[in-house]
């Protein structure tokens, strides 16, 4: 059952019996002349049925603002995207310790990259510039 429904009948569920109590506490203090007589049924019946009401009243307002999404099917397989690849010699940053494709996300755009030459320098994990 959706949450939406749920959140509905709760809600006026609760607010019924909110207004059942208040109509039981207001019989009951009605036929009480005295104050102190009418403090149990007040007790007891009206303010709880007051609450009940309230809570009845957030409830169904919560169903009617949750969004009614329809079910959705199954989440699409996202496909493994290939490493970067050109031809062009590998690169380094200065300083840096990995050698990576000219077009490596991780070089693309940065004027200070030079070519790697002869250093001795690790396999860039994300563009893998050549086999292990």
């Amino acid at each position: 059952m959706p949450r939406s429904r749920i959140l509905l009948w709760g809600g006026v569920a609760a607010a019924a019996a909110g207004a059942v109590l208040c109509v039981l506490g207001w019989y009951g203090i009605s036929g009480e002349r005295f104050a102190e007589r009418q403090l149990p049924y007040l007790a007891s019946c009206t303010v709880p049925g007051a609450a009940l009401i309230v809570a009845g009243a957030v409830l169904v307002a919560a169903a009617l603002l949750v969004p009614v999404r329809p079910p959705e099917a199954s989440p699409p397989e996202q496909e493994e995207t290939p490493p970067p690849s050109s031809d062009g010699p590998p690169l380094r940053v200065p300083g840096g310790t990995l050698a990576h494709r000219p077009d490596c996300p991780l070089v693309a755009g940065k004027p200070e990259a030079t070519e790697a030459g002869d250093a001795p320098l690790e396999p860039c994990p994300v563009c893998e510039p050549w086999p292990p």
